[in-house]
């Protein structure tokens, strides 16, 4: 397997900061703890990305706590949702437009969530194909429940570090997991999960789950997920997991 040794220089590049800008200025979304918008944030933009690439590239970056939100769900619960700063979110993207490419392509081709040009109905396609074409008409349907909230840091650390030697990237990796959500107007350490809402989240979630969908592949068990939802087929209603 490849490794990538030197990476840090190309996120601060001002030509990915910018491209990391114009993708969350398209995205548009509420700001963060700051208080800064996004239209706000693009008023001397040079000047803000200049000084961007200086703490990226000096080490002096330090992401500020997340926003906590709560939006209703169909079933009466709530979504928890943390915002980052628009600053946080053109750092987390220019961070996810240097490292997607590398684990995109090694990533579970049943895997469908929060992935360049595959969507939804793909997923619901790859599952129909599974109980018609190969008669595998047994499904276990799993829904990893408050997903984003439970990651563990150290095996999301350790599965970037599968690809990613730059341990300067590994050290904004962890300051992001790490930085707190703001709720109430009170600090809240974060010491497991990745905050849904936050850009790098859905490529760090993928990386995680990897390790899972990879085990099934290897044991020949076909499986169709999206982001946290899972499909396990079987032919039969036996179906061997362990070993």
């Amino acid at each position: 397997m490849k490794k990538w040794y030197s990476l840090i220089d190309k996120v601060y590049r001002i030509e990915n900061l910018e491209k990391a800008y114009k993708a969350v200025r398209a995205n548009k979304g509420a700001p963060g703890v700051d208080g800064v918008t996004v239209k706000a944030y693009g008023e001397n933009l040079e000047e803000r990305l200049s000084q961007l690439h200086y703490e990226l590239k000096t080490g002096t970056y330090e992401p500020q706590p997340v926003l906590r939100v709560e939006i209703p769900k169909p079933d009466g619960s709530k979504r928890p949702l943390g915002i980052p700063t628009v600053k946080d979110r053109v750092v987390q993207q220019a961070l996810l437009n240097i490292l997607q490419p590398i684990f995109e392509p090694d990533f579970h081709p049943s895997s469908y969530g929060y992935r360049p040009n595959r969507s939804c109905h793909q997923a619901v396609a790859k599952a129909e194909m599974f109980i018609n074409k190969y008669g595998l008409e047994h499904v276990v349907d799993m829904d990893l429940s408050k997903c984003f909230d439970r990651l563990d840091h150290e095996l999301i650390l350790k599965g970037v570090a599968r690809k990613v030697s730059d341990g300067k990237v590994l050290k904004l990796i962890s300051k992001f997991l790490t930085a707190g959500v703001m709720k109430d107007g009170a600090w809240e350490g974060t010491d497991l999960g990745s905050p849904q809402g936050g850009v790098i989240s859905p490529l760090l979630t993928n990386i995680y789950l990897d390790h899972f969908d990879q085990a099934m592949k290897n044991k020949g068990i076909r499986i169709v997920r999206y982001a946290d939802d899972i499909l396990i087929f079987g032919k039969t209603l036996k179906c061997k997991l362990a070993n």
